[in-house]
């Protein structure tokens, strides 16, 4: 995936850098927001993140010019901003997507992912099942049956990495990779989220779905008498 973004903090710019670089996209900045018009406008993006407040030109009015020199690439915009009165500026102005600051970087790249299969005109995933456990992929909603689970941040981002490999372990290597990339804390905090995760998904349940493997990881699937 290759990204434009188009933000004028240095701190947030190399944040992103750092994340989406280590999930293998491809970026560009921009500083400002006629710096970041000619760079959308003379390449090829799958999605551009914008913000609002820029230098020079602020983001409604890069995304106009850029719609109206008819280039469709997907838009998400990044405020402060929230609330209803400024989505929908941005919308009219011709976003796709918005978020709001702060923001979970997971999020972010759920959204993202979403707008780009959108635009390439692929049918997308949208939601994972096992069992009765679901999670929808462009709400980012888990349920458990009838049960809306209220997941923090990183149990969100372990939900969906279970789920994805399910019925097959995830390492916990992997695991700790998905929440701090190359900088894993000291001690057992995987361990911790895990036990948060286990008890949002599992407590009061006949059928527990998440499975500790000794020396390898974790699995998420239906235990196999139940199946």
């Amino acid at each position: 995936m290759r990204l434009l973004v188009i933000e004028d903090h240095p701190a947030l710019v190399a944040n992103l850098f750092s994340y989406f670089e280590a999930h293998g996209a491809h970026l560009d900045a921009a500083p400002d927001g006629l710096v970041g018009l000619h760079l959308a406008l003379t390449n090829d993006y799958d999605a551009v993140i914008l913000d609002w407040m820029l230098p020079r030109m602020e983001g409604p009015a890069v995304l106009e010019a850029l719609r109206a020199h008819g280039r469709d690439v997907p838009v998400l915009m990044l405020t402060a901003r929230d609330q209803l009165p400024d989505k929908l500026a941005g919308f009219r102005a011709g976003a796709d997507d918005y978020l709001t600051k702060p923001f979970d970087l997971f999020e972010l790249e759920a959204r993202l992912a979403a707008l780009v299969t959108r635009a390439q005109g692929r049918v997308a995933v949208r939601s994972l099942r096992i069992g009765d456990l679901t999670l929808d992929l462009s709400t980012l909603e888990a349920r458990r049956g009838d049960r809306t689970l209220h997941l923090y941040p990183a149990s969100l981002r372990l939900l969906q990495e279970l789920m994805k490999a399910s019925p097959a372990a995830v390492s916990r290597q992997q695991l700790e990779y998905a929440l701090w990339g190359d900088e894993p804390p000291d001690g057992d905090a995987l361990r911790s989220h895990i036990y948060e995760l286990r008890r949002s998904v599992d407590a009061g349940q006949t059928i527990k779905l998440i499975h500790t493997l000794p020396r390898v990881g974790y699995r998420l699937a239906v235990p196999d008498d139940q199946g």
